[in-house]
């Protein structure tokens, strides 16, 4: 209970550090959801939960979802869970997501659509309905918007912009407490088709600059390991995804100095795959 309880209030405290920006809880290993985001051999239909415009060259329809236990408390899960459709005029993506427990817990509902602008050029926009449920006091939702761009100026260098909730994204009857700002700059390298690198470089709202990198290498084409660290919190992420036939299972764990592990898990299916 004396952890729990310290555990608590130490993200209480992270959580309160700017009283009219507060962000949606997203899951430790989101960087390494979203790691494929600026690749054309690593992408995955989570990569679009870091830069929508990544959506544009999802090959094939997939759904996956993921669950954290955070920090090993129960009252800190986090579940999210996403969609991506080819289609002929670009591809939707759709994504849903929760954190929390009982007592407290937040949602979030996002619609995506990109498509590609020639060879060079991918645009993905995403609108979220964002939800914060205290049962005491009640609910209060937000309406938000990202947009985001990749630009492959190589068949292996990617880079590209992200911004989430530029403007807007209130809550409450008077509106007094938003949504935090996010901005971000990636890049990302193909060595090859095994071997993938990336940094993103993250400003929040209030909060101070957090660098990401990370790495993706395919063992055997069944067989994958990534890893990486996030500045800000310095907490290093790493992972093991596993395919069989059309499905991908990742088992993944974050670290942090002070708070310590969480395990969570991957599942990925692919519409149409290879079933060889």
């Amino acid at each position: 209970m004396k952890r729990t309880f310290l555990l608590l209030s130490l993200l209480f405290i992270f959580n309160s550090q700017a009283l009219f920006a507060q962000t949606l809880r997203r899951p430790l290993a989101a960087p390494y959801l979203g790691l494929g985001a600026y690749s054309l051999n690593h992408i995955d239909v989570f990569s679009f939960t870091t830069n929508q415009a990544s959506l544009a060259q999802l090959d094939k329809s997939a759904a996956g979802v993921f669950g954290e236990r955070r920090f090993l408390l129960s009252e800190l899960n986090n579940y999210s869970a996403v969609v991506g459709i080819k289609t002929k005029s670009g591809n939707f993506g759709l994504k849903t997501s929760y954190s929390g427990f009982t007592d407290y817990n937040e949602t979030q509902l996002g619609l995506a659509y990109a498509r590609k602008l020639g060879d060079k050029i991918d645009v993905g926009l995403q609108f979220n309905y964002n939800g914060v449920n205290i049962p005491t006091y009640g609910n209060e939702s937000a309406i938000s918007f990202e947009v985001g761009t990749v630009l492959h100026v190589s068949e292996k260098l990617h880079a590209g912009i992200h911004v989430n909730n530029p403007v807007g994204g209130k809550f409450g009857k008077e509106q007094q407490e938003k949504l935090s700002s996010v901005y971000s700059v990636g890049v990302g390298y193909d060595a090859s088709q095994k071997f993938f690198i990336s940094c993103e470089i993250e400003k929040e709202e209030d909060q101070p600059i957090n660098i990401t990198a990370g790495i993706q290498y395919k063992l055997i084409s069944q067989l994958l390991v990534r890893g990486g660290v996030s500045s800000a919190t310095s907490s290093f992420w790493m992972g093991l995804g596993l395919t069989i036939k059309s499905f991908r299972i990742d088992v993944t764990s974050s670290y942090h100095n002070q708070l310590g592990v969480t395990p969570g898990l991957l599942i990925l299916f692919n519409f149409n795959a290879d079933k060889n």
